[in-house]
């Protein structure tokens, strides 16, 4: 079975966090942008799936690339063979027609900025929630739809943490002074993406793995 590049680039950050701080992530959150409603079941079955037998399965990953081996037999020999830790993947949709109204003295207005709707209006085959990540001057604000399409582990985060850990990523983008539509990391993401495909048309040097360096 060959190694998917999800699970490579998932090492290679366990890997990092280990060696900054000497012991392994108690939660695990996945923030995947860009899947549309017709894809769900494919990236549940697939790309979480990647990530699970990541830390549950990592003695049995075969592969025959030399890098990525010598990735798997360094992180089988060093984590824990209990390793359990809380997961939550979860899905990022910003391009939505779904719109929420606060109702103040009998006029609707924009709800405030971190305003979460996750009843009502939902899906009834995931658990989701609609969050309103930042204030407009003109218009009708558009929420951010987030799914949760897969929750494992002994310290899984709740429901009300994924929803504040949700709204406060999306204060956390450095090239902006307030905040964005979705968590940093995928805003980091879509970045990082522009650059390599736009400027570079290569692999960047794995010595910037660990640096903001294409903002």
């Amino acid at each position: 079975e060959l190694v998917d590049a999800i699970q490579s680039s998932f090492m290679d950050a366990l890997l990092k966090y280990w060696e900054v701080n000497q012991f392994w992530p108690e939660n695990i959150v996945v923030f995947r942008d860009g899947v549309g409603d017709g894809q769900m079941e494919v990236t549940q079955s697939h790309e979480v799936e990647q990530f699970i037998a990541t830390f549950s399965k990592i003695r049995m990953i075969k592969t025959t690339d030399s890098a990525i081996r010598a990735k798997v037999d360094r992180l089988g020999s060093i984590l824990p063979a209990n390793y359990d830790p809380g997961f939550n993947f979860i899905v990022v949709q910003k391009r939505i027609n779904t719109r929420i109204f606060a109702l103040n003295q009998q006029k609707f207005e924009n709800p405030s900025p971190g305003t979460v709707l996750d009843h009502t209006v939902t899906r009834y085959a995931f658990k989701d929630f609609f969050l309103v990540p930042q204030s407009v001057n003109q218009g009708t604000v558009t929420p951010t739809h987030y799914v949760i399409l897969r929750e494992s582990g002994a310290s899984v985060l709740n429901p009300d943490q994924v929803q504040r850990l949700s709204y406060c990523l999306t204060h956390m983008y450095y090239n902006w002074p307030g905040t964005v539509r979705v968590p940093a990391p995928c805003q980091y993401a879509h970045k990082l993406v522009d650059l390599v495909g736009e400027n570079l048309h290569k692999m960047p040097s794995p010595e910037l793995n660990d640096k903001l360096y294409f903002l």
